[in-house]
């Protein structure tokens, strides 16, 4: 997608808009048994460590132009970790002269642009059902950043960064700043969907619904995997491991998982609201 220059706005000072997404992922796993389940958090707990979240997080702080105050990281126990970075106003050799359209953003490659008083979370939240055979792993990420950068440059990112069957992304504009007469700015770039931060390949995977409302600059966009294929969802084991009936039970079940997660809301199985 091209980008192309919009005219800059002219500001009486400093740029003090809040810019805050919020991307929140999904992984769902069937895990037959508690060893099982028992080994499915194991496994989580290793692939998305304090250690590999900071090194995340460094990459969209890298991404968003900003450097490192300073890093909180924690495992816990039994389960789950969690990682804060406080940001500031990266180095730069010159303010830049141009703003850009809404567009993808880019996978880890530095983008320069002035951050401060910002800030980006994420917390880890694997789970299991205690007695369907459903686990789920659950990552909530925050990127807050003041000033004319929106962190949506790092949606792209955090996408390849993690095995995603369903996320759901908001994104809101708080605060205002000021123009050069001293009139109100209460967003500074046009926006019309979080999905216009997305790259054509990523959408074409997933069914996306959006709930946005304009006159609060509040952007709702949430995701769910389009293609299914059971072998991805089997934990220690592939379909052939399994008679067809059970290949059914599974399949209904992970879906219907997939569905209430997607909708946020219990769905009664063999509603009209269950796909």
């Amino acid at each position: 997608m091209e980008q192309k220059p919009n005219k800059r706005i002219q500001l009486h000072d400093f740029n003090n808009l809040t810019k805050t997404l919020s991307f929140n992922m999904y992984d769902i796993c069937w895990t037959k048994t508690k060893e099982e389940r028992e080994a499915y958090i194991e496994y989580i707990d290793e692939q998305y460590n304090a250690d590999r979240l900071t090194n995340i997080l460094k990459n969209v702080t890298d991404i968003i132009g900003a450097h490192v105050l300073n890093i909180a990281k924690q495992d816990y126990v039994p389960q789950g970790a969690s990682v804060t970075v406080l940001i500031s106003e990266g180095p730069i050799v010159e303010v830049p002269t141009e703003s850009f359209e809404e567009s993808p953003g880019p996978l880890p490659e530095s983008v320069v642009c002035a951050l401060d008083k910002s800030h980006i979370t994420v917390h880890t939240y694997p789970e299991y059902h205690p007695n369907e055979g459903i686990s789920t792993f659950r990552a909530d990420i925050d990127v807050s950043t003041c000033g004319e950068i929106s962190p949506l440059k790092a949606l792209n990112y955090l996408i390849h960064s993690f095995d995603t069957d369903i996320m759901t992304i908001d994104y809101r504009v708080r605060g205002f700043t000021r123009d050069i007469n001293g009139n109100k700015l209460f967003i500074d770039h046009d926006i019309s969907s979080i999905q216009n931060y997305i790259p054509d390949d990523i959408k074409s995977l997933y069914d996306m619904i959006d709930v946005n409302i304009y006159q609060e600059n509040i952007f709702h966009t949430k995701c769910k995997l389009r293609e299914f294929d059971l072998d991805n969802y089997l934990f220690g084991h592939t379909k052939e491991d399994l008679h067809s009936d059970e290949i059914k039970e599974i399949t209904k079940k992970l879906h219907h998982e997939m569905d209430e997660i997607f909708y946020g809301k219990n769905i009664t199985p063999g509603s009209e609201e269950e796909s």
